[in-house]
């Protein structure tokens, strides 16, 4: 409800970065490792991170297939290339700098294939419906994943964690309202980064700190997203938006 808020005031690229963030994820995490235990919510976390991966697909997939379909098939579509990817990736099992490292690099690598904004329509106001539509999708998703944790796993819970629920709720908005939701995908790209931080040091560090893990986490995450925003991060060739350019200093004469 936040991502969306901030949307509505600062644009859809800042609502994709929030979007972006472990704010459903770090809640499901949190909740399994009060229900099973720091050795679980550790393993989840390094799923997690491989999960981060499956997030990039969906920001490419949706902003491609979103050219030439409506909202509800390209949110199909992209859903299947999700699962599909998940699924592929719930046969990996490396540590979790090697995840790390593999999320990054999925990160570049969607950027680079993001396709260009385009002309858009005139935003219309949303419905009434739309803010609790968002958060009842959001709370559905951690409430069954939580749930089922146990038979899960720790690996599918991970995995299914960063699931794009929220994403995809704000996403298809965009969509069947403007037309396009390239530049809140680009921001959800670009707020992976701190998202991938957060789950290493989780995967990292909640075994041996426990609870005190979730706020290293949350430091961690917000200086990256702080780092990334200073440093303009975006895909190549694209104009900056409001609030992720680099600010410099007038050259002078």
């Amino acid at each position: 409800m936040v991502s969306s808020l901030a949307g509505r005031r600062w644009g859809p690229a800042v609502a994709g970065v929030l979007v972006g963030l472990p704010i459903v994820a770090g809640p499901i995490l949190f909740i399994t490792y009060r229900q099973h235990g720091a050795e679980f919510a550790a393993r989840a976390a390094g799923s997690s991170l491989l999960g981060l991966v499956s997030l990039a697909v969906f920001a490419v997939v949706f902003a491609h297939a979103g050219r030439r379909a409506g909202w509800v098939v390209t949110t199909a579509t992209t859903w299947i290339a999700v699962l599909c990817a998940d699924f592929a990736l719930s046969f990996v099992h490396v540590p979790a700098l090697v995840s790390f490292a593999c999320t990054l690099a999925a990160t570049g690598v969607a950027m680079l294939l993001m396709p260009k904004p385009g002309a858009h329509n005139e935003p219309r106001p949303p419905p009434a419906w739309d803010l609790p539509a968002r958060a009842v999708a959001t709370g559905v998703l951690v409430l069954v994943i939580t749930t089922a944790s146990a038979a899960l796993g720790p690996g599918w819970t991970g995995l299914l964690a960063p699931f794009p629920i929220a994403t995809s709720v704000l996403a298809g908005f965009l969509h069947a309202q403007q037309g396009t939701a390239v530049k809140a995908l680009a921001g959800v790209l670009t707020g992976l980064f701190a998202f991938a931080s957060f789950c290493f040091v989780l995967a990292v560090f909640t075994v041996p700190l426990g609870m005190g893990a979730f706020a290293l986490g949350v430091v961690v995450a917000a200086a990256v997203q702080l780092l990334v925003t200073r440093l303009g991060v975006r895909p190549p060739a694209w104009p900056a938006a409001p609030g992720f350019a680099r600010r410099t200093s007038p050259r002078r004469p």
